[in-house]
């Protein structure tokens, strides 16, 4: 099974229109984006459409929309992320909606990909909050080997929209070519991922990769055709 997920909840007030097309999304928890009211009204439409209800928290930090790296203690963020997460727990439980996943956002998601100590953190975090939960990680990547450490289930996740660089992580957004646009080559780029295990990378190289869930950004201005062309074309 493919399962195509979408970082939901930011804002952008296009929920009604993705979710339908995706089976698991990830929800802004009001750190980098979007607000309580936000969350009750994108977990009812996850209800409604059967789709997998994930929190997707970040760095605190809306001016930069979670996608800098922020100068903040250790202890301070792991308090962000369990007000975060515990937050979007219980607002969950309002609806009887059961959280199936985590997926960190942006910044914070690339550098756990990284950095052991700040990985640490958030696996601790995700702990204090869930004592059973799913966390959405790249293959091979530093929070992979720490959440397998601490006992934490993973799930494999790959970007369909975002280029990839020889060592796996994305290319940096203040490239033109970091995001693909082009819902055919969004197709192709999974339909490779799926079929043959490989990545194709902005370096031409033909990389490894494993990943049973597929993200589209919510935020891409082509999201919603993207969708539509991957519920059409694939199979």
């Amino acid at each position: 099974m493919i399962d195509l997920n979408c970082d939901l909840g930011e804002g952008l007030q296009n929920e009604h229109l993705l979710m339908p097309l995706i089976s698991s999304c990830n929800i802004s928890c009001a750190a980098h984006a979007g607000s309580i009211e936000i969350i009750d009204k994108v977990i009812q439409l996850a209800l409604q459409h059967q789709v997998k209800i994930g929190a997707h928290p970040s760095f605190p930090d809306k001016e930069n929309f979670g996608r800098e790296i922020m100068e903040i203690s250790n202890t301070d963020l792991e308090e962000s992320l369990v007000n975060q997460l515990t937050l979007f727990k219980e607002r969950a439980a309002l609806q009887k909606a059961t959280v199936h996943h985590v997926k960190p956002h942006g910044a914070l998601y690339n550098l756990i990909a990284v950095d052991e100590e700040t990985a640490i953190v958030v696996v601790k975090a995700i702990q204090t909050v869930f004592q059973q939960i799913k966390l959405y990680v790249p293959y091979n990547s530093v929070i992979e080997k720490v959440a397998i450490e601490n006992k934490l289930e993973i799930v494999y996740e790959a970007f369909a929209d975002r280029n990839y660089n020889d060592d796996l992580t994305l290319v940096s957004r203040v490239y033109p070519y970091a995001t693909i646009t082009d819902k055919v080559k969004v197709l192709e780029h999974i339909k490779r991922m799926v079929e043959t295990s490989e990545v194709k990378t902005v370096q031409d190289n033909k990389i490894f990769i494993k990943a049973t869930t597929f993200c589209v950004h919510g935020d891409n201005k082509h999201a919603l055709d993207i969708l539509m062309y991957l519920n059409q074309n694939l199979e």
